[in-house]
């Protein structure tokens, strides 16, 4: 959210402790009022990274939480991204869901020329293929058209950030 032009103006009616409190917080923030509000209401890239694959490790069926991870790193800009993935998922997610991850993550920083964390190479690669069908038929084609970074981690997929199928 960095570099956006501030054209606009909000207003919200506090108390006078209430506003005192927002005050003190933010000078314990060494930042200003608006500055600390704005962080609190709308996250940082990095706590909306860290939030959004915190999301993929508690659910059953991870493609909602993927495809909303997917809109999330689609959408920020270059140097949004490199503060957002700078640091390593805290969540604790399935050797797949890890490589998911980082296969998402590098195929995002190259979309945007942004350098790809360590965090990304240091991720193991699963033994295992895993496939995006479960026809047959389709395992040659998934092969072929998988990206690159999805490929290193034996994981073999039809699109990548920025597509959906």
């Amino acid at each position: 959210m960095t570099g956006l032009a501030k054209l606009s103006q909000l207003q919200v009616r506090v108390s006078e402790a209430q506003k005192a409190a927002i005050r003190r917080a933010a000078e314990q923030a060494g930042m200003d009022m608006s500055a600390y509000v704005l962080s609190r209401v709308l996250p940082a890239p990095a706590s909306a990274f860290q939030e959004a694959v915190t999301a993929l490790s508690g659910v059953a069926e991870p493609s909602f939480a993927l495809a909303a991870l997917n809109a999330l790193l689609s959408g920020f800009t270059a140097e949004e991204l490199r503060q957002a993935v700078a640091a390593a998922p805290q969540a604790q997610c399935s050797p797949f869901l890890a490589n998911y991850v980082a296969a998402m993550t590098e195929t995002a920083c190259a979309l945007r020329r942004v350098p790809v964390p360590a965090w990304v190479h240091s991720t193991e690669a699963l033994t295992e293929p895993v496939f995006g069908s479960t026809l047959p038929s389709l395992r040659l084609y998934l092969l072929t058209r998988s990206p690159a970074p999805f490929r290193r981690r034996n994981i073999f997929i039809d699109s990548s950030i920025g597509a959906q199928v």
